[in-house]
């Protein structure tokens, strides 16, 4: 035993037999307690910044949040196709449907569109044709649709089409005088046919004064009904079907008063559940084998969820260890840099990740059992979660230092990006508001803003400049002048300077770190502190030789949660 305590340094008076007393010995334990702490703090520290194969090979601590991140990634992506496949063939149904109305409904409909609208007439004999065609086609649907469609009940509950039109209350008007006396109050006037009336003599129902147009107080005609059709496509699939109701309107538009009527088809498509559904076959057990997958999805996300929760909760404990033992020993308090160390971003996207995907999974098992319908929102919970699933892997990558330069290029630029980007958006919301103002109504691409920042954007990639410069009509040769001065000054200031400046940004940030890499990154406290006694032997000739077994002698069973485990 005296061989041992005299091995360990100790001073002359600790070898002394007897209980340790005086000021002295009291100092010597303190500071012996306080390098014990510091040792402790200093394990705690490189454990919580190694990555999960350091920690394998220091504690042999599985690293089960990496393993059931890569779980995740697949069972997330596995439901995401799943999903995108069923909701694929719904926007499809909608979008076919919407095609198939229109060719039944309007007179000689194209097969596309010519503007935002539909079609167009330009006599007032086409508008009375188009009007009698579409309410003749309503009443001989059935004989005529190819889809599985049926008549859907209106507001009243009733069988009808709906007719109303808007107007200018009274008024006369004269264009070879130059003359006009008008009243600018709108009324609206409807009128509801129903099967009934509709299967009477068609001059019935014509000649009424009701569809006596004066065109110029005409303002709009709307005629709206509902239909109801099932989607039997989902069968070949193994899923049960959905019910649709159409809320389908046609407008004819004539608020210009220019001589051309537009005529738009708007249907608005929602999914009820099915009041009486009887199918035979394995669709039922199908539906049953998806929700349990989906249950599993959520169990996973869960599990993930708690363990990620708990890495941050033990990572803030573990800061305030340190905030508190910094400025006990070195009287001054950690930077804000190394505080936000503790917090690892991934795990705070990993949260959000799993947050979206067992909200998408819920809504997604209430769709499947036909008690929802909103499949835009379940989409937009599903891909969001499975892109962030995704862009969580490069945290792994980043472990490899090939890959790391990525990650670190997007941490040191981003700050400058954004400052830069603020700047040269001032410049851009200046060229779009003028390009809107001034070649809107010449030029089909800048007739609003959205267009023109859409155009805009396209432009500074280099997509369809040719055709932006052909398309402006030369209607006014001071616009056609200033439409060149406009695009020339854009394109040059956005492609040859402001993004060339971009590119330099993230250049020199790339720069900076591959500098940083060969030559080694600015040490800041925190490293500083995890650098001393970093090399064992180093340590063993510094402390004394049992100070990292007190260590873990001191700690009791029940502060093992504040070791943390990232």
């Amino acid at each position: 035993m005296a061989r041992d305590v005299e091995a360990l340094d100790l001073p002359a008076w600790s070898r002394v037999s007897g209980p340790c007393q005086g000021p002295q010995c009291r100092d010597a334990m303190a500071h012996l307690d306080s390098e014990v702490k510091e040792e402790c703090l200093r394990e705690d520290l490189r454990f919580y910044f190694m990555n999960p194969c350091e920690k394998f090979r220091a504690r042999q601590q599985i690293p089960w949040k990496m393993g059931l991140q890569i779980l995740k990634i697949v069972m997330v992506t596995t439901q995401l196709v799943r999903f995108g496949l069923s909701n694929q063939l719904v926007v499809a149904f909608k979008e076919e449907n919407t095609a198939a109305f229109k060719h039944l409904f309007l007179k000689g409909y194209s097969g596309s569109d010519e503007d935002d609208y539909s079609c167009s007439v330009y006599t007032q004999e086409d508008t009375y044709d188009s009007i009698f065609f579409a309410i003749n086609q309503f009443h001989r649907l059935r004989n005529l649709s190819l889809g599985t469609l049926g008549y859907g009940e209106s507001e009243d509950n009733r069988i009808a089409l709906k007719v109303c039109k808007q107007h200018y209350k009274k008024g006369t008007m004269f264009p070879s005088n130059e003359t006009l006396n008008i009243d600018s109050d709108i009324e609206i006037d409807c009128i509801h046919l129903d099967l009934e009336a509709l299967s009477k003599d068609t001059k019935d129902w014509k000649n009424s004064s009701f569809f006596r147009l004066e065109f110029y107080r005409l303002l709009q005609v709307d005629i709206s009904f509902q239909l109801k059709g099932i989607d039997l496509q989902t069968i070949h699939s193994r899923e049960l079907p959905d019910c649709y109701v159409f809320q389908n309107m046609i407008v004819f538009d004539n608020k210009a008063h220019s001589g051309k009527i537009k005529i738009y088809f708007n249907s608005d498509a929602k999914i009820e559940e099915c009041k009486d559904l009887k199918i035979s076959g394995s669709i039922q057990k199908n539906t049953q084998y998806v929700l349990v997958f989906d249950a599993f999805v959520i169990v996973i996300c869960l599990a993930s969820l708690i363990l990620c929760t708990r890495s941050i909760v033990l990572a803030l404990r573990l800061r305030k260890r340190f905030v508190k033992f910094f400025l006990e020993k070195y009287k001054r308090h950690v930077c804000n840099a190394d505080q936000r160390e503790f917090i690892n971003q991934w795990y705070i996207l990993v949260i959000i990740s799993d947050l979206l995907t067992i909200s998408g999974s819920v809504l997604k098992m209430e769709i499947k059992a036909k008690n929802l319908t909103n499949y835009n929102l379940c989409s937009i919970l599903l891909g969001t979660s499975t892109l962030f699933v995704w862009v969580g892997v490069i945290r792994y990558l980043g472990y490899f230092q090939a890959y790391n330069v990525l990650i670190l290029t997007m941490q040191a630029s981003l700050p400058k990006v954004l400052r830069f980007c603020a700047c040269a958006g001032m410049i851009y919301l200046g060229y779009t508001f003028c390009g809107w103002i001034v070649l809107g109504p010449y030029h089909n691409k800048f007739e609003n803003l959205n267009t023109v920042a859409e155009c805009l954007f396209s432009l500074v990639n280099g997509d369809d400049m040719y055709a932006t410069f052909a398309h402006i009509q030369q209607k006014s040769h001071l616009v056609w002048l200033f439409s060149r001065l406009y695009l020339y000054s854009f394109i040059s200031l956005f492609i040859y300077m402001i993004l060339s400046l971009f590119i330099a940004l993230i250049t020199d940030s790339y720069d900076t770190i591959k500098k940083y890499q060969q030559n080694g990154f600015p040490a800041t406290d925190l490293q500083e502190f995890l650098k001393e006694c970093s090399s064992k032997e180093k340590c063993q000739e510094e402390s004394p030789a049992f100070l990292s077994s007190i260590c873990c002698l001191r700690r009791n069973r029940s502060d093992d949660h504040l070791i943390l485990i990232n």
